[in-house]
């Protein structure tokens, strides 16, 4: 029987591929500061997700694995601000943005429901 706190393996490899994203996003930047402080705040952010998630995996209890997921849409939804703010000052263009946006915004509505049904069932179970 599978652990129902423990989410899809395809997930663990997902986050990772959004932080290389955030990475290749923050390298391909201009060097003017403006960029590299939204981009600096944006890789922060989007690379942490994937590092949480694995601390989530590794939670001792329900409780610490929805918290910790809970940190995970907290920094998803960072990351969207700063993708945000690199479009509208004009850093980059929307278009270029748009499926790293697109996988934000699908990686913090999967992690939502990954967190809703493990609180549901912690309620069930206690």
């Amino acid at each position: 029987m599978k652990n129902e706190k423990t989410p899809p393996v395809e997930l663990s490899a997902r986050t990772k591929e959004f932080a290389l994203r955030m990475i290749r996003l923050y390298c391909s930047l201009p060097k003017n500061t403006q960029a590299q402080v939204l981009g600096k705040q944006a890789l922060r952010s989007g690379t942490s997700v994937g590092a949480n998630f694995r601390e989530a995996k590794r939670s001792r209890s329900k409780a610490e694995f929805i918290s910790i997921i809970g940190v995970c849409i907290k920094e998803l939804d960072e990351t969207a601000y700063w993708l945000e703010l690199l479009v509208e000052s004009d850093i980059v263009s929307s278009r270029k943005l748009k499926d790293l946006y697109h996988e934000c915004d699908q990686l913090i509505a999967i992690l939502t429901t990954i967190s809703k049904k493990t609180k549901a069932s912690a309620l069930h179970t206690s």
